[in-house]
């Protein structure tokens, strides 16, 4: 077996697009004037609501007629304003300072809307190409790049997770009795479906410098705490089963992480502003996190070490649970490829027959899974089972992942389509289940899939 013995490198022929080059210039097809743009950024801060009644008016009388239409093909984006008409209020609000949104399908974008603000204080208005940190997001990207190997032979499923990380080996479970042996080896399925049991915990001191941890020595650290729980017996939602999984892909591939993420996903798919180090160029368009000040109600720029300059050193470790900023063009490839059974352009990434595993429910009945109810666990991917309340508009074998700011992404194989929603807002108390993200839902498949 190959072993990894550098620290992560970029691979020199990458060369991430301008963001005047990338999401922007691709978009530009679209018409720069729309609607949205005319709205939200003659004031740079968007209006409150009635202080535009004609233009709410002409807005509504815009949802009206759309809503008999199903476009399957791409059409102009933003010129209705779909969503960021249903959204607004959460702006006004200061729920959350601006969004990008797009609906996808399969032959591409159909829609993308940009509305608020990205920098509050510098009144930069949030614009199609604007680039946030996706968080979590970054999960079902590394469980493909496992479903890769595994599709070549050099992973297998029931791989224990001590083949690939030793340290593993003799580890036991921690219990109110005591440590007790292990009933069984975590596995790499156990990693993919939040089941392993590995400790969730932090591996170095408050303040140390864990973005420069390299992955090898972060997992060899994780080792040093017992497991919290036997070996499938129980999901929790576990991000250093998913940065075990990063290290895994190194030792398979013979690879670094990040690596091999550029050569099999970003690059044959044109994502060419996803990265786990922003350049100077991206800073430009870069959404800022915001906070609710619990106090006034009003936001306040959230400070966090994903958002800590510069986000291009490449000492920064590339976090295989969640270390990815990307845009609304950028992941609209990436769900198009999902749309079309995994292949892009004559480009196959995934077997169908993988993503159809990666898309079924891999733990039975298994209770508590995923942060909303009627869900299943699916191989990186978290399925909608009985759609209700935040899942309501999604179709049963919907699947999907948010992230920690808000963000989140699902892809509903009933009526093709997949739902982007980019935010930066760090204090949701479950961004899986906002009010955002519903109301955005609704309001897209009315308009777009129904």
């Amino acid at each position: 077996m190959p072993t990894v013995t550098t620290r992560w490198s970029r691979t020199p022929e990458r060369k991430h697009s301008s963001p005047n080059q990338g999401c922007r210039a691709a978009l530009s097809h679209a018409g720069e004037t729309s609607l949205t743009h005319v709205w939200f950024s003659a004031w740079g801060r968007p209006k409150r609501r009635y202080e535009t009644p004609m233009r709410l008016l002409s807005l509504a009388l815009g949802l009206l007629l759309l809503a008999g239409c199903k476009p399957d093909k791409p059409m102009p984006d933003n010129e209705n304003a779909v969503t960021a008409f249903a959204l607004q209020h959460f702006v006004d609000s200061d729920e959350i300072s601006g969004a990008v949104t797009a609906v996808v399908g399969p032959d591409g974008i159909i829609a993308i809307e940009a509305f608020g603000l990205a920098d509050v204080a510098k009144k930069r208005s949030m614009g199609k190409d604007s680039m946030f940190w996706i968080a979590s997001m970054t999960k079902p990207m590394t469980a493909m790049a496992v479903m890769m190997l595994v599709e070549e032979g050099k992973v297998k499923l029931d791989d224990p997770l001590e083949k690939y990380v030793p340290e593993f080996k003799g580890i036991q479970v921690k219990t109110a009795q005591g440590l007790v042996a292990a009933m069984r080896l975590v596995t790499v399925k156990d990693l993919l479906t939040h089941t392993s049991g590995v400790d969730t915990g932090a591996v170095t001191p408050p303040g140390a410098p864990i973005d420069t941890l390299p992955l090898a020595e972060m997992a060899a650290a994780y080792a040093k705490k017992p497991l919290t729980d036997q070996p499938g017996a129980k999901w929790s939602y576990n991000n250093n089963a998913l940065n075990l999984l990063g290290r895994i892909i190194e030792v398979a591939s013979g690879k670094p992480y990040a690596d091999f993420m550029e050569e099999r996903l970003f690059e044959p798919l044109g994502m060419t502003n996803t990265t786990f180090w922003p350049t100077p160029d991206h800073l430009d368009v870069l959404a800022k996190p915001y906070s609710k000040d619990k106090e006034t109600g009003a936001l306040v720029e959230a400070k966090n070490s994903r958002f800590s300059e510069p986000l291009h050193d490449l000492k920064r470790t590339p976090f295989p649970a969640g270390g990815l900023y990307s845009c609304a063009k950028d992941l609209g490839k990436l769900y198009q490829m999902l749309l079309n059974d995994g292949a892009l352009d004559g480009k196959r990434i995934l077997k169908a027959a993988t993503l159809k595993q990666m898309t079924t429910n891999q733990l039975g009945d298994l209770p508590k899974v995923s942060f909303a109810p009627g869900m299943h666990m699916g191989l990186g991917f978290h399925i909608v089972n009985a759609p209700q309340e935040v899942t309501e508009s999604l179709s049963v074998g919907t699947y999907g992942h948010g992230g920690a700011f808000g963000t989140q992404a699902w892809i509903d194989p009933v009526k093709k389509r997949a739902y982007v929603l980019l935010i930066q807002r760090t204090d949701l108390k479950n961004s899986d289940q906002s009010e955002i993200r519903r109301e955005f839902q609704k309001a897209a498949k009315e308009a777009y899939a129904k």
